[in-house]
């Protein structure tokens, strides 16, 4: 179910997808208009109101076509027929020509049946007859109608059938629809708020797609998207159930993504600033969230949950406000600017005041929440390696670009085509069947590049990918389709064939001293979940009495941080070294810190690299243990920590270790 679930909300993308052409030409047209009457730009509006007045055909013409096995065209032929057999066997005129009533008297639900509803219902029967009719052998006499001719031809004698039920159930069903979005919309801000925030929520589960199709379409008469693009209805309420999708989308997401980089860990700061700039560049221009959302979504489902609560506030605040703003796409700048030109927005700009204060809500809710909760978030969750030493690739050339090689990587990490059913994707994520997710490589996928993946169940996986999607599902399907064979990639350092390098391998012996005169704490004794269980490597920590900071090894100096409170060292075998000074004291900003070597400066044990203020980091509610950890630690072979006092100088050795 959740399967059929997840291609539905997919194949809806495809439709949905064409209304950016049908909103420039209407924004285009608008703001021609503002100018006073013009015959072109009245042509231009009705080309794309053209579009928007199609939108039931259109639904069922891509729900046919995307949820058809192999997306052949005879599906989406299906739909079509599909649809226009309900709604003109059961419009008004029929409906009284059948009943012998007046046409004043039919009940008005059937002035109303050719909906979003009764496309999305067509598009579904007609994908679910080609799968299972569109390779039937009929008798010789018959053969003609074989296959997938067959399958519009049952689309019209099923949907006979259908017709006949929907003369009885549509009036009930369709005032339940109406009674329930009255029952939103009699709310006022608060049904806004309410629809917002259930918009949000059930993203993870696709069923978004089934709430939206009531509010933003005309399946119970509220028709919002359709209404604002063509300036119907009541200004400062059309627009109502779009409006505060604005300040979040361009606004408060990009500021989430901020706070989330702000609590990366320091060593993964510029892989975390990449995804989050890339999905805050996609939000705020295009209204496209799936990157930025799905990076959270499931590592750290508490702060979607607040996400979705300060989107109803948006909604809420901007139906209370009555400002109004619409979209054909998304809620990104393209369709903000166009707004503006459209009569029946309600002083959209003020949306751009109440997008800076959901900035702030955003940025400092979403920091104290990762703070508060300690939420995994990208870059502060625990990253290791695979345990074993060779890995699944497919084989490259010089001709793969980027989308090849990223569907090479994610096609081996997920088993290959022994493991693969259906490559499918939506805008923005690829919706797998396999054979099982518990085969998967989840570390491959990682690496491969996307910025995260759901394993839904034992069958279904998704992995985000980015507004390029389509290309690298294109490659994927063709990868599984060829079955191309997989083998295996050592991983592991250099065979002990070749001779000893002046790399991790040549089993030097590696001394380590205190960083300061102080107090020695063992590793698991920190205060920091990351540090304490070792998640980054092994090492140990020294609460300073002094904030004389010194070298714990003989070596180079790599990194220094921008914010002055860590250093990493490498040391001639190829050890790498991490030097964190204080527990969350990145927030500081450098003040505390006094860094006395740069980049590329040669060391050694005892050499001053930092003097620190102790007292103003304590003063900040921060812990001042400094921190030492190898951060490569497959390059460590026999490691010995020296039995130590308690006290400690910068003298003192506190572990020695073998390179492999």
């Amino acid at each position: 179910m959740k399967a059929y679930i997840q291609r539905l909300g997919r194949s809806l993308q495809l439709p949905v997808a064409v209304l950016p052409a049908a909103a420039l030409l209407v924004g285009i047209a608008n703001y021609w208009l503002s100018f006073g009457q013009n015959s072109v730009a009245t042509f231009i509006l009705q080309g794309g109101l053209a579009v928007l007045n199609q939108l039931p055909i259109l639904f069922a013409v891509g729900v046919a076509l995307g949820m058809a096995k192999d997306k052949d065209g005879a599906a989406a032929f299906a739909g079509l027929v599909a649809f226009e057999l309900p709604v003109n066997v059961l419009k008004p005129e029929t409906i009284a020509a059948l009943t012998g009533a007046k046409l004043t008297a039919v009940d008005p639900a059937f002035s109303q049946i050719s909906n979003v509803f009764i496309g999305i219902m067509a598009g579904l029967i007609a994908a679910a007859l080609y799968n299972r009719f569109h390779e039937i052998k009929l008798p010789m006499a018959l053969s003609f109608f074989s296959g997938k001719r067959f399958v519009p031809i049952m689309a019209a004698f099923v949907m006979m059938i259908v017709s006949a039920i929907l003369f009885l159930i549509w009036p009930p069903v369709y005032s339940a629809l109406v009674s329930f979005g009255e029952a939103i919309v009699n709310l006022g801000a608060v049904g806004a708020g309410l629809y917002g925030f259930f918009n949000r929520l059930l993203i993870p589960t696709g069923l978004h797609q089934a709430l939206n199709s009531v509010f933003w379409f005309d399946v119970a008469g509220i028709n919002d998207i359709g209404k604002f693009l063509a300036s119907q209805g009541t200004k400062g309420v059309t627009g109502m159930f779009q409006a505060g999708f604005f300040p979040v989308m361009m606004f408060g997401l990009p500021a989430g993504a901020f706070a989330i980089y702000k609590n990366a860990r320091p060593e993964r700061k510029a892989e975390v600033g990449s995804l989050m700039l890339a999905g805050a560049l996609a939000s705020f221009f295009t209204g496209v969230t799936e990157p930025l959302e799905f990076s959270f979504m499931f590592v750290a489902w508490p702060l979607y949950v607040i996400h979705a609560l300060f989107t109803g506030l948006s909604l809420a605040l901007a139906a209370f406000m009555h400002w109004t703003a619409g979209f054909a796409f998304s809620a990104g700048l393209v369709d903000f600017v166009l707004s503006f030109k459209n009569p029946i927005a309600n002083q959209p700009y003020m949306l751009i005041l109440q997008g800076l204060v959901m900035a702030v809500i955003y940025y400092f809710g979403f920091n104290f929440a990762i703070k508060k909760f300690n939420l995994m978030t990208p870059g502060r969750e625990a990253v290791t390696d695979d345990d074993e030493d060779s890995e699944d690739a497919v084989e490259t050339s010089d001709s793969d670009d980027k989308y090849t090689i990223e569907a090479k990587k994610i096609y081996a990490a997920i088993g290959g085509a022994d493991n693969i059913k259906v490559v499918d994707n939506c805008t923005t994520r690829l919706r797998l069947q396999l054979e099982d997710t518990d085969a998967i490589n989840e570390n491959a996928i990682k690496r491969s590049g996307a910025p995260g993946l759901n394993k839904l169940d034992k069958t279904n996986l998704q992995i985000v990918i980015g507004t390029e999607v389509q290309f690298v599902a294109d490659e994927l399907e063709r990868l599984y389709k060829t079955k191309a064979p997989i083998t295996k990639v050592e991983t592991t350092a250099a065979p002990a064939t070749e001779p000893a390098a002046s790399t991790a391998t040549s089993g030097v012996t590696e001394s380590f001293y205190s960083v300061a005169t102080g107090n020695y704490v063992d590793l698991a004794d920190v205060a920091d979940k990351t540090f304490a269980e070792k998640m980054l490597g092994d090492g140990f920590a020294i609460n300073p009495t002094t904030g004389t900071i010194t070298a714990p090894v003989d070596g180079t100096v790599m990194t220094v941080f921008p914010t002055k409170h860590a250093i990493g060292f490498k040391t001639d075998a190829g050890l790498e070294i991490l030097l964190h000074m204080g527990l969350d004291t990145v927030e500081l900003k450098g003040d505390p810190f006094d860094v006395k070597v740069s980049d590329g400066q040669a060391v050694k044990h005892g050499d001053v690299v930092a003097q620190v203020d102790l007292d103003a980091i304590k003063a900040a509610g921060k812990d001042t243990a400094m921190i030492v950890i190898i951060t490569n630690m497959d390059a460590v072979g026999i490691m010995k920590f020296k039995p130590v006092a308690n006290d400690v100088t910068t003298e003192t050795l506190v572990l020695t270790t073998t390179t492999k």
